[in-house]
Protein backbone atom coordinates (compact mmCIF):
# COMPACT_ATOMS: atom_id res chain seq x y z
CA UNK A 1 0.00 0.00 0.00
CA UNK A 2 1.23 3.52 -0.75
CA UNK A 3 2.59 5.42 2.22
CA UNK A 4 1.04 8.69 3.26
CA UNK A 5 2.89 11.78 2.11
CA UNK A 6 3.15 13.41 5.55
CA UNK A 7 4.89 10.62 7.45
CA UNK A 8 5.60 12.88 10.42
CA UNK A 9 1.98 13.98 10.89
CA UNK A 10 -0.54 11.21 11.60
CA UNK A 11 -4.05 12.13 10.53
CA UNK A 12 -6.88 11.64 13.02
CA UNK A 13 -9.48 9.68 11.06
CA UNK A 14 -13.04 8.78 11.94
CA UNK A 15 -14.49 5.90 9.93
CA UNK A 16 -18.28 5.87 10.22
CA UNK A 17 -19.80 2.43 9.75
CA UNK A 18 -18.43 -0.85 11.07
CA UNK A 19 -19.35 -3.23 8.27
CA UNK A 20 -16.74 -5.07 6.23
CA UNK A 21 -16.09 -1.96 4.16
CA UNK A 22 -15.53 0.26 7.19
CA UNK A 23 -13.47 -2.34 9.04
CA UNK A 24 -11.20 -2.90 6.04
CA UNK A 25 -10.77 0.82 5.45
CA UNK A 26 -10.00 1.45 9.13
CA UNK A 27 -7.35 -1.27 9.06
CA UNK A 28 -5.63 0.14 5.97
CA UNK A 29 -5.62 3.70 7.32
CA UNK A 30 -4.14 2.50 10.59
CA UNK A 31 -1.50 0.44 8.77
CA UNK A 32 -0.55 3.67 6.96
CA UNK A 33 0.26 5.20 10.34
CA UNK A 34 -2.86 7.22 11.07
CA UNK A 35 -4.92 7.45 14.25
CA UNK A 36 -8.26 5.80 13.52
CA UNK A 37 -11.57 5.64 15.37
CA UNK A 38 -14.19 3.25 14.01
CA UNK A 39 -17.80 4.20 14.84
CA UNK A 40 -20.66 1.70 14.56
CA UNK A 41 -24.26 2.31 15.63
CA UNK A 42 -25.07 -1.36 16.26
CA UNK A 43 -23.96 -3.23 19.39
CA UNK A 44 -21.45 -5.22 17.34
CA UNK A 45 -19.41 -4.96 14.16
CA UNK A 46 -20.26 -6.47 10.80
CA UNK A 47 -23.24 -4.61 9.34
CA UNK A 48 -24.92 -6.79 6.72
CA UNK A 49 -22.48 -9.64 7.41
CA UNK A 50 -23.08 -9.68 11.16
CA UNK A 51 -24.13 -12.88 12.91
CA UNK A 52 -27.00 -13.55 15.28
CA UNK A 53 -28.46 -16.27 17.44
CA UNK A 54 -31.22 -18.37 15.91
CA UNK A 55 -32.50 -21.33 17.88
CA UNK A 56 -29.43 -22.80 19.53
CA UNK A 57 -26.86 -21.78 16.90
CA UNK A 58 -25.04 -18.60 15.89
CA UNK A 59 -24.75 -17.94 12.17
CA UNK A 60 -24.95 -15.16 9.60
CA UNK A 61 -27.97 -12.87 9.74
CA UNK A 62 -28.11 -12.84 5.93
CA UNK A 63 -26.82 -15.36 3.43
CA UNK A 64 -23.35 -14.96 1.96
CA UNK A 65 -21.12 -17.15 -0.13
CA UNK A 66 -17.46 -16.91 -1.13
CA UNK A 67 -16.29 -17.78 -4.63
CA UNK A 68 -12.87 -19.07 -5.59
CA UNK A 69 -12.53 -15.91 -7.68
CA UNK A 70 -13.16 -13.51 -4.75
CA UNK A 71 -9.52 -12.38 -4.69
CA UNK A 72 -9.89 -9.32 -2.45
CA UNK A 73 -11.89 -11.05 0.27
CA UNK A 74 -9.62 -14.07 0.18
CA UNK A 75 -6.57 -11.80 0.56
CA UNK A 76 -8.07 -10.48 3.81
CA UNK A 77 -8.78 -14.05 4.92
CA UNK A 78 -5.14 -14.95 4.26
CA UNK A 79 -3.94 -11.95 6.28
CA UNK A 80 -6.02 -13.20 9.20
CA UNK A 81 -4.87 -16.80 8.80
CA UNK A 82 -8.35 -17.98 7.81
CA UNK A 83 -8.17 -18.79 4.09
CA UNK A 84 -6.73 -22.24 4.72
CA UNK A 85 -9.79 -23.01 6.86
CA UNK A 86 -12.24 -22.30 4.03
CA UNK A 87 -14.32 -25.27 2.95
CA UNK A 88 -15.07 -25.53 -0.76
CA UNK A 89 -18.13 -27.41 -1.90
CA UNK A 90 -19.73 -28.26 -5.24
CA UNK A 91 -23.22 -26.80 -5.14
CA UNK A 92 -26.37 -27.22 -7.19
CA UNK A 93 -28.75 -24.62 -8.59
CA UNK A 94 -32.46 -25.26 -8.93
CA UNK A 95 -35.52 -23.66 -10.45
CA UNK A 96 -39.05 -23.99 -9.14
CA UNK A 97 -41.30 -23.61 -12.15
CA UNK A 98 -44.73 -24.96 -12.94
CA UNK A 99 -45.05 -26.41 -9.45
CA UNK A 100 -41.95 -28.59 -9.88
CA UNK A 101 -38.28 -28.48 -8.96
CA UNK A 102 -35.77 -28.61 -11.79
CA UNK A 103 -31.99 -28.79 -11.43
CA UNK A 104 -29.84 -26.62 -13.68
CA UNK A 105 -26.42 -27.51 -12.29
CA UNK A 106 -24.73 -29.11 -15.30
CA UNK A 107 -24.81 -29.07 -19.06
CA UNK A 108 -26.97 -32.23 -19.33
CA UNK A 109 -29.47 -30.78 -16.84
CA UNK A 110 -29.54 -27.52 -18.78
CA UNK A 111 -30.28 -29.43 -21.97
CA UNK A 112 -33.11 -31.33 -20.26
CA UNK A 113 -34.58 -28.24 -18.57
CA UNK A 114 -38.34 -28.68 -19.25
CA UNK A 115 -39.60 -25.07 -19.09
CA UNK A 116 -37.61 -24.11 -22.21
CA UNK A 117 -37.70 -25.55 -25.70
CA UNK A 118 -34.52 -26.29 -27.68
CA UNK A 119 -34.33 -22.88 -29.36
CA UNK A 120 -34.93 -21.07 -26.08
CA UNK A 121 -32.19 -23.07 -24.39
CA UNK A 122 -29.81 -22.17 -27.17
CA UNK A 123 -30.62 -18.48 -26.88
CA UNK A 124 -30.34 -18.53 -23.07
CA UNK A 125 -26.97 -20.26 -23.23
CA UNK A 126 -25.77 -17.81 -25.88
CA UNK A 127 -26.86 -14.84 -23.74
CA UNK A 128 -24.95 -16.11 -20.72
CA UNK A 129 -21.87 -16.94 -22.80
CA UNK A 130 -21.92 -13.56 -24.57
CA UNK A 131 -22.24 -11.66 -21.30
CA UNK A 132 -19.36 -13.61 -19.77
CA UNK A 133 -17.07 -12.51 -22.61
CA UNK A 134 -17.78 -8.77 -22.40
CA UNK A 135 -14.71 -7.02 -21.00
CA UNK A 136 -15.93 -3.43 -20.81
CA UNK A 137 -19.55 -3.15 -19.62
CA UNK A 138 -19.62 0.65 -19.84
CA UNK A 139 -21.90 0.66 -22.87
CA UNK A 140 -24.38 -1.62 -21.12
CA UNK A 141 -25.05 1.11 -18.54
CA UNK A 142 -27.09 2.96 -21.16
CA UNK A 143 -29.31 -0.02 -22.09
CA UNK A 144 -32.28 -1.16 -19.98
CA UNK A 145 -31.69 -4.70 -18.70
CA UNK A 146 -35.12 -5.88 -19.89
CA UNK A 147 -34.53 -4.57 -23.42
CA UNK A 148 -31.10 -6.19 -23.66
CA UNK A 149 -32.38 -9.54 -22.40
CA UNK A 150 -35.41 -9.59 -24.72
CA UNK A 151 -33.17 -8.86 -27.68
CA UNK A 152 -30.55 -11.43 -26.74
CA UNK A 153 -32.68 -14.25 -25.34
CA UNK A 154 -36.06 -13.73 -27.01
CA UNK A 155 -39.46 -13.08 -25.51
CA UNK A 156 -40.04 -16.68 -24.37
CA UNK A 157 -36.85 -16.90 -22.32
CA UNK A 158 -37.39 -13.42 -20.96
CA UNK A 159 -40.94 -14.17 -19.78
CA UNK A 160 -40.12 -17.64 -18.37
CA UNK A 161 -36.69 -17.03 -16.83
CA UNK A 162 -35.33 -13.50 -16.81
CA UNK A 163 -38.43 -11.52 -15.82
CA UNK A 164 -39.17 -13.61 -12.68
CA UNK A 165 -35.51 -13.37 -11.69
CA UNK A 166 -35.38 -9.61 -12.26
CA UNK A 167 -38.56 -9.12 -10.24
CA UNK A 168 -37.18 -11.36 -7.51
CA UNK A 169 -34.08 -9.23 -7.05
CA UNK A 170 -35.30 -5.76 -8.01
CA UNK A 171 -39.10 -5.80 -7.84
CA UNK A 172 -40.63 -3.22 -10.15
CA UNK A 173 -37.30 -1.39 -10.09
CA UNK A 174 -36.07 -3.86 -12.72
CA UNK A 175 -37.55 -1.51 -15.32
CA UNK A 176 -34.95 1.10 -14.40
CA UNK A 177 -31.93 -1.22 -14.08
CA UNK A 178 -29.28 -1.24 -16.77
CA UNK A 179 -27.93 -4.26 -18.61
CA UNK A 180 -24.68 -3.80 -16.67
CA UNK A 181 -26.49 -5.40 -13.72
CA UNK A 182 -27.08 -8.58 -15.73
CA UNK A 183 -23.48 -8.54 -16.97
CA UNK A 184 -22.16 -8.23 -13.41
CA UNK A 185 -24.40 -11.00 -12.10
CA UNK A 186 -23.48 -13.41 -14.88
CA UNK A 187 -19.78 -12.54 -14.72
CA UNK A 188 -19.50 -13.27 -11.02
CA UNK A 189 -21.42 -16.52 -11.09
CA UNK A 190 -19.72 -17.64 -14.30
CA UNK A 191 -16.36 -17.20 -12.57
CA UNK A 192 -17.47 -19.69 -9.90
CA UNK A 193 -17.90 -22.49 -12.40
CA UNK A 194 -15.17 -24.73 -13.66
CA UNK A 195 -16.23 -24.27 -17.28
CA UNK A 196 -19.34 -23.28 -19.23
CA UNK A 197 -22.59 -24.23 -17.48
CA UNK A 198 -20.91 -26.87 -15.30
CA UNK A 199 -20.45 -27.32 -11.58
CA UNK A 200 -20.07 -24.52 -9.07
CA UNK A 201 -17.54 -24.33 -6.25
CA UNK A 202 -18.66 -22.16 -3.35
CA UNK A 203 -16.91 -21.69 -0.05
CA UNK A 204 -17.74 -20.94 3.56
CA UNK A 205 -15.76 -20.32 6.71
CA UNK A 206 -16.44 -22.66 9.62
CA UNK A 207 -18.28 -20.58 12.19
CA UNK A 208 -19.64 -18.31 9.45
CA UNK A 209 -18.81 -14.62 9.19
CA UNK A 210 -18.77 -14.40 12.97
CA UNK A 211 -15.35 -16.09 12.85
CA UNK A 212 -14.06 -13.53 10.32
CA UNK A 213 -15.48 -10.56 12.23
CA UNK A 214 -13.93 -11.76 15.46
CA UNK A 215 -10.48 -12.10 13.89
CA UNK A 216 -10.72 -8.80 12.03
CA UNK A 217 -11.89 -7.02 15.17
CA UNK A 218 -8.94 -8.49 17.08
CA UNK A 219 -6.56 -7.30 14.36
CA UNK A 220 -7.99 -3.78 14.46
CA UNK A 221 -7.64 -3.55 18.23
CA UNK A 222 -4.14 -5.02 18.15
CA UNK A 223 -3.13 -2.37 15.60
CA UNK A 224 -4.48 0.38 17.84
CA UNK A 225 -7.79 1.25 16.15
CA UNK A 226 -10.29 2.66 18.64
CA UNK A 227 -13.57 0.79 18.13
CA UNK A 228 -16.78 2.31 19.45
CA UNK A 229 -19.97 0.29 19.01
CA UNK A 230 -23.40 1.55 20.02
CA UNK A 231 -22.24 4.90 18.60
CA UNK A 232 -25.17 6.21 16.55
CA UNK A 233 -24.22 9.34 14.64
CA UNK A 234 -26.41 12.43 14.80
CA UNK A 235 -24.43 14.82 12.62
CA UNK A 236 -21.16 15.08 10.70
CA UNK A 237 -20.14 18.64 9.90
CA UNK A 238 -17.20 20.77 8.93
CA UNK A 239 -15.53 23.10 11.42
CA UNK A 240 -14.43 26.69 10.76
CA UNK A 241 -10.88 25.94 11.85
CA UNK A 242 -10.56 22.84 9.70
CA UNK A 243 -11.47 19.25 10.40
CA UNK A 244 -14.72 17.38 10.82
CA UNK A 245 -16.94 17.28 13.91
CA UNK A 246 -18.79 14.03 14.57
CA UNK A 247 -21.73 14.11 16.98
CA UNK A 248 -22.66 10.79 18.60
CA UNK A 249 -26.08 10.39 20.16
CA UNK A 250 -25.81 10.65 23.93
CA UNK A 251 -22.03 11.01 23.83
CA UNK A 252 -21.27 14.51 22.63
CA UNK A 253 -18.98 15.66 19.84
CA UNK A 254 -15.44 14.91 18.74
CA UNK A 255 -13.38 16.62 16.07
CA UNK A 256 -11.19 14.68 13.65
CA UNK A 257 -8.91 15.77 10.84
CA UNK A 258 -10.87 13.67 8.39
CA UNK A 259 -13.91 11.39 8.30
CA UNK A 260 -14.72 8.58 5.87
CA UNK A 261 -18.41 7.78 5.98
CA UNK A 262 -19.32 4.31 4.69
CA UNK A 263 -23.07 4.48 5.31
CA UNK A 264 -25.85 4.34 2.65
CA UNK A 265 -26.32 7.40 0.48
CA UNK A 266 -29.62 8.60 2.06
CA UNK A 267 -28.04 8.31 5.52
CA UNK A 268 -25.01 10.32 4.39
CA UNK A 269 -27.30 13.09 3.11
CA UNK A 270 -29.24 13.14 6.39
CA UNK A 271 -26.16 13.18 8.63
CA UNK A 272 -24.12 15.68 6.61
CA UNK A 273 -26.18 18.88 6.18
CA UNK A 274 -23.13 20.93 5.17
CA UNK A 275 -22.81 19.15 1.83
CA UNK A 276 -23.74 21.35 -1.12
CA UNK A 277 -27.06 21.12 -2.92
CA UNK A 278 -25.61 19.18 -5.83
CA UNK A 279 -24.18 16.54 -3.52
CA UNK A 280 -27.46 16.16 -1.66
CA UNK A 281 -29.23 15.75 -5.00
CA UNK A 282 -26.82 13.04 -6.13
CA UNK A 283 -27.09 11.21 -2.81
CA UNK A 284 -30.89 11.40 -2.91
CA UNK A 285 -30.81 10.10 -6.47
CA UNK A 286 -29.25 6.78 -5.43
CA UNK A 287 -32.16 4.37 -5.12
CA UNK A 288 -31.93 1.34 -2.88
CA UNK A 289 -33.37 -2.12 -2.71
CA UNK A 290 -33.98 -3.48 0.77
CA UNK A 291 -34.49 -6.97 2.12
CA UNK A 292 -36.79 -8.74 4.53
CA UNK A 293 -35.06 -12.07 5.12
CA UNK A 294 -36.42 -14.98 7.12
CA UNK A 295 -34.02 -17.54 8.61
CA UNK A 296 -35.48 -20.97 9.28
CA UNK A 297 -33.95 -23.86 11.20
CA UNK A 298 -35.41 -27.12 9.92
CA UNK A 299 -35.18 -30.70 11.07
CA UNK A 300 -35.20 -31.95 7.45
CA UNK A 301 -33.32 -30.89 4.31
CA UNK A 302 -35.14 -29.43 1.33
CA UNK A 303 -34.14 -30.28 -2.26
CA UNK A 304 -30.36 -30.01 -1.95
CA UNK A 305 -30.03 -26.83 -4.04
CA UNK A 306 -27.94 -24.01 -2.60
CA UNK A 307 -30.21 -21.58 -4.41
CA UNK A 308 -33.65 -22.27 -5.83
CA UNK A 309 -34.79 -19.59 -8.27
CA UNK A 310 -38.57 -19.24 -8.25
CA UNK A 311 -40.54 -18.46 -11.39
CA UNK A 312 -43.95 -19.32 -9.87
CA UNK A 313 -45.78 -16.82 -7.60
CA UNK A 314 -44.41 -16.92 -4.03
CA UNK A 315 -44.23 -14.52 -1.07
CA UNK A 316 -40.42 -14.74 -1.03
CA UNK A 317 -38.05 -14.29 -3.94
CA UNK A 318 -35.78 -17.35 -3.65
CA UNK A 319 -34.93 -20.26 -1.39
CA UNK A 320 -31.37 -20.42 -0.07
CA UNK A 321 -30.65 -23.79 1.49
CA UNK A 322 -27.48 -22.90 3.36
CA UNK A 323 -27.05 -26.43 4.63
CA UNK A 324 -26.63 -27.61 1.03
CA UNK A 325 -23.31 -25.76 1.32
CA UNK A 326 -22.57 -25.75 5.05
CA UNK A 327 -22.12 -29.03 6.91
CA UNK A 328 -25.14 -29.49 9.23
CA UNK A 329 -22.63 -30.26 12.00
CA UNK A 330 -21.84 -26.52 11.87
CA UNK A 331 -25.53 -25.84 12.45
CA UNK A 332 -26.23 -28.07 15.41
CA UNK A 333 -27.47 -30.84 13.13
CA UNK A 334 -30.20 -28.60 11.73
CA UNK A 335 -30.76 -27.37 8.19
CA UNK A 336 -30.57 -23.60 7.76
CA UNK A 337 -32.75 -21.98 5.08
CA UNK A 338 -33.02 -18.33 4.11
CA UNK A 339 -36.17 -16.96 2.47
CA UNK A 340 -35.28 -13.50 1.11
CA UNK A 341 -37.89 -11.00 0.03
CA UNK A 342 -36.31 -8.08 -1.82
CA UNK A 343 -38.38 -4.91 -1.60
CA UNK A 344 -38.03 -1.23 -2.40
CA UNK A 345 -36.34 0.68 0.41
CA UNK A 346 -39.40 2.94 0.67
CA UNK A 347 -41.87 0.08 1.17
CA UNK A 348 -42.73 0.81 4.80
CA UNK A 349 -45.44 -1.88 4.95
CA UNK A 350 -42.91 -4.64 4.16
CA UNK A 351 -40.49 -3.46 6.84
CA UNK A 352 -43.12 -3.22 9.56
CA UNK A 353 -44.86 -6.56 8.99
CA UNK A 354 -44.53 -8.67 12.14
CA UNK A 355 -42.50 -11.88 12.22
CA UNK A 356 -45.63 -13.90 13.03
CA UNK A 357 -47.42 -12.48 10.00
CA UNK A 358 -44.46 -13.27 7.74
CA UNK A 359 -44.27 -16.79 9.13
CA UNK A 360 -47.97 -17.27 8.40
CA UNK A 361 -47.28 -16.46 4.74
CA UNK A 362 -43.79 -17.90 4.21
CA UNK A 363 -44.06 -21.26 5.96
CA UNK A 364 -47.17 -22.56 4.12
CA UNK A 365 -45.63 -21.46 0.80
CA UNK A 366 -42.41 -23.34 1.57
CA UNK A 367 -44.41 -26.43 2.53
CA UNK A 368 -46.28 -26.28 -0.79
CA UNK A 369 -42.93 -26.29 -2.57
CA UNK A 370 -41.65 -29.13 -0.35
CA UNK A 371 -44.61 -31.38 0.59
CA UNK A 372 -42.43 -33.64 2.76
CA UNK A 373 -42.29 -30.88 5.38
CA UNK A 374 -44.73 -30.66 8.25
CA UNK A 375 -45.12 -28.19 11.10
CA UNK A 376 -43.00 -30.28 13.44
CA UNK A 377 -40.00 -29.76 11.15
CA UNK A 378 -39.75 -26.04 11.89
CA UNK A 379 -37.35 -25.53 14.80
CA UNK A 380 -36.98 -21.74 14.53
CA UNK A 381 -38.21 -18.83 12.40
CA UNK A 382 -36.56 -15.40 12.68
CA UNK A 383 -36.64 -12.30 10.46
CA UNK A 384 -33.96 -9.74 9.68
CA UNK A 385 -34.74 -6.48 7.91
CA UNK A 386 -32.39 -4.06 6.19
CA UNK A 387 -33.75 -1.06 4.32
CA UNK A 388 -30.67 0.06 2.35
CA UNK A 389 -28.96 -3.05 1.02
CA UNK A 390 -28.17 -2.58 -2.66
CA UNK A 391 -28.02 0.56 -4.77
CA UNK A 392 -30.10 -0.05 -7.89
CA UNK A 393 -27.86 0.23 -10.99
CA UNK A 394 -30.01 2.64 -12.97
CA UNK A 395 -29.18 3.84 -16.49
CA UNK A 396 -25.92 5.77 -16.56
CA UNK A 397 -25.34 4.88 -12.93
CA UNK A 398 -21.61 5.53 -12.72
CA UNK A 399 -22.06 9.13 -13.94
CA UNK A 400 -24.63 9.91 -11.23
CA UNK A 401 -22.60 9.13 -8.12
CA UNK A 402 -21.48 11.82 -5.68
CA UNK A 403 -17.75 12.43 -5.44
CA UNK A 404 -15.69 10.59 -2.86
CA UNK A 405 -14.04 13.83 -1.73
CA UNK A 406 -16.84 16.21 -0.86
CA UNK A 407 -17.33 19.98 -0.67
CA UNK A 408 -16.90 19.71 3.12
CA UNK A 409 -13.12 19.76 3.70
CA UNK A 410 -12.04 16.49 5.30
CA UNK A 411 -15.31 14.62 4.67
CA UNK A 412 -15.14 11.63 2.31
CA UNK A 413 -17.84 9.22 1.12
CA UNK A 414 -16.74 5.60 0.69
CA UNK A 415 -19.75 3.30 0.52
CA UNK A 416 -21.15 0.34 -1.39
CA UNK A 417 -23.06 2.65 -3.74
CA UNK A 418 -19.66 3.15 -5.37
CA UNK A 419 -19.75 -0.41 -6.72
CA UNK A 420 -20.12 0.31 -10.42
CA UNK A 421 -20.78 -2.48 -12.89
CA UNK A 422 -20.66 -5.04 -10.11
CA UNK A 423 -23.02 -6.87 -7.79
CA UNK A 424 -23.29 -6.31 -4.08
CA UNK A 425 -21.22 -8.94 -2.27
CA UNK A 426 -18.52 -8.97 0.37
CA UNK A 427 -15.67 -9.17 -2.13
CA UNK A 428 -16.92 -6.03 -3.91
CA UNK A 429 -17.31 -4.05 -0.66
CA UNK A 430 -13.81 -5.02 0.42
CA UNK A 431 -12.68 -3.89 -3.04
CA UNK A 432 -14.23 -0.44 -2.53
CA UNK A 433 -12.22 -0.04 0.69
CA UNK A 434 -8.99 -1.35 -0.83
CA UNK A 435 -9.35 0.99 -3.82
CA UNK A 436 -9.99 4.10 -1.73
CA UNK A 437 -7.50 3.46 1.07
CA UNK A 438 -4.19 4.36 -0.64
CA UNK A 439 -5.38 7.78 -1.81
CA UNK A 440 -7.11 8.57 1.48
CA UNK A 441 -4.08 7.45 3.45
CA UNK A 442 -1.89 9.87 1.47
CA UNK A 443 -4.00 12.91 2.41
CA UNK A 444 -2.40 15.22 4.99
CA UNK A 445 -4.07 16.73 8.06
CA UNK A 446 -6.41 19.51 7.02
CA UNK A 447 -4.09 22.23 8.37
CA UNK A 448 -1.44 20.98 5.95
CA UNK A 449 -3.96 20.53 3.16
CA UNK A 450 -5.00 24.19 3.49
CA UNK A 451 -1.56 25.25 2.29
CA UNK A 452 -1.74 22.99 -0.77
CA UNK A 453 -3.76 22.86 -3.92
CA UNK A 454 -7.25 21.45 -3.36
CA UNK A 455 -7.23 17.69 -4.09
CA UNK A 456 -9.11 16.63 -7.18
CA UNK A 457 -12.55 15.20 -6.46
CA UNK A 458 -12.93 11.51 -7.27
Amino acid sequence: MASRSNADAPVRWAVAGGGMLGMTLALRLREAGHDVTLLEAAPGLGGLVSAWRIGDITWDRHYHVTLLSDARLRAVLRELGLDASMRWVETRTGFYSGGRHHSMSSTPEFLRFPPLNAVEKLRLGATIFTASKIKDPGGLEQIPAADWLRRRSGRGVFEKIWLPLLRAKLGDNYRDASAAFIWATISRMYAARRSGLKKEMFGYLPGGYAALLEKLGERLRAKGVEIRTGAALERVSGTPGGGVTVAVRGDGERTFDRCAITLPAPTVSRLCPDLDAGEHALLSGVRYQGIVCASLLLKKPLAGFYVTNITDPAPFTAVIEMSALVDPDQLGGHHLVYLPWYVDAGDDVAFTEADASLQARFWPALKRMHPHLDDGDLAAFQVSRARHVMAIPTLGYSSKLPPRDTSVPGLHIVNSAMICNGTLNVDETVGVAESAAPELAALPPLAVAANRATPARA
